[in-house]
């Protein structure tokens, strides 16, 4: 483990359209000591092309393909598996990040003495367009807050690896992000939110998470299979989640 490092921790799946930008993001850090952790779940495009031209000027990126396709929650334990740093910070292979991100959360985390951490976030379209959405995150979030209503945007969050130690993605197709940051909360008991706006999140129309009400039966999974809730709070937990949007629809 590299005192000081962050190792960014990026699954992607054909994403040769996005991935250029979201490494040039890292690359513009105003914070420089990082690795960033490239696995990719066998892309059927052009995308390690485009990484590969990355890798032979910046020997901090590091690229790795799954032998099978498997999903981004095991593409993403792989990385981690991977890492070498004091920090991990998690970056989806279409986001963007701010220069100033690793320096502001950073900071925010040693001032506080915080071991895991997360920041509010603006929406963009496919082609990089501002939405003018702003998704907040909450001042601090337990393993309940969380559970019922996930305030964490995935590519905003950080966390100390000397303190917290290393984790396994829950294998689902979908929330497993949310899953992940559960397993987390059962070791850290809270996650500390940054009103600082750090991480554009692209909307894109043919995404797994772009229709949200085919996702209910990965909420299933998550309540019932991995977290072990009974059926009644299982069916609460959707119920509740399926309320708040509709209400965000409208």
């Amino acid at each position: 483990m590299e005192k000081g490092l962050v190792s960014v921790i990026t699954p992607t799946y054909n994403c040769a359209k996005f991935i250029g930008e979201t490494i040039e993001s890292v690359q513009a850090q105003t914070y420089q000591q990082w690795e960033m952790i490239i696995v990719d779940d066998c892309s059927t495009d052009n995308t390690k092309e485009i990484v590969d031209k990355y890798i032979k000027e910046d020997s901090r990126i590091k690229y790795f393909c799954l032998e099978n396709n498997s999903g981004a929650a095991v593409a993403r334990t792989k990385a981690m598996e991977l890492a070498n740093g004091e920090y991990m910070a998690f970056l989806d292979s279409d986001d963007i990040w701010p220069e100033e991100k690793l320096k502001k959360q950073l900071a925010f985390m040693k001032k506080h003495d915080v071991a895991f951490s997360c920041t509010a976030y603006e929406q963009i379209d496919e082609n990089g367009k501002v939405l003018n959405k702003i998704i907040k995150t909450v001042p601090k979030a337990d393993y309940n807050r969380v559970l019922l209503d996930c305030p964490v945007g995935n590519s905003t969050v950080m966390y100390n690896v000397e303190k917290m130690g290393k984790f396994e993605v829950p294998n689902i197709r979908k929330r497993n992000d949310d899953a992940l940051w559960l397993q987390m909360l059962k070791k850290e008991k809270y996650i500390y939110g940054m009103r600082s706006v750090l991480m554009k999140y692209r909307i894109r129309q043919n995404s797994i998470s772009s229709n949200k009400f085919k996702v209910i039966k990965y909420h299933w999974i998550l309540y019932r299979d991995i977290e072990h809730l009974s059926i009644a709070r299982s069916v609460f937990h959707i119920a509740y989640w399926c309320v708040i949007k509709l209400l965000k629809i409208k």
